[in-house]
């Protein structure tokens, strides 16, 4: 996130024997909880990607497996 990134206040319920493990150990729980939910978000978003995009990946590696690789004669490896 770029540091001039707005910033919004919300409200979270969390396990209390976390928070305090977390807080023993020094760590940013408002740190923690953005990184968790950004993680959270980044692979929701893939997952989706994955399931509106699965006919068009099926087609494609399907016409791989019958006729290869495009370009595969220009390959140098």
């Amino acid at each position: 996130m770029s540091p001039a990134a707005a910033r919004k206040s919300t409200n979270l319920t969390i396990d209390a024997s976390l928070v305090r493990s977390a807080k023993e150990l020094g760590i940013n729980i408002s740190q923690a909880a953005e990184e968790g939910i950004r993680s959270a978000v980044t692979k929701t978003l893939a997952d989706q990607w994955k399931l509106e995009n699965q006919a068009a990946l099926k087609s494609s590696n399907t016409f791989v497996e019958e006729h290869g690789l495009p370009l595969e004669k220009n390959r140098l490896f």
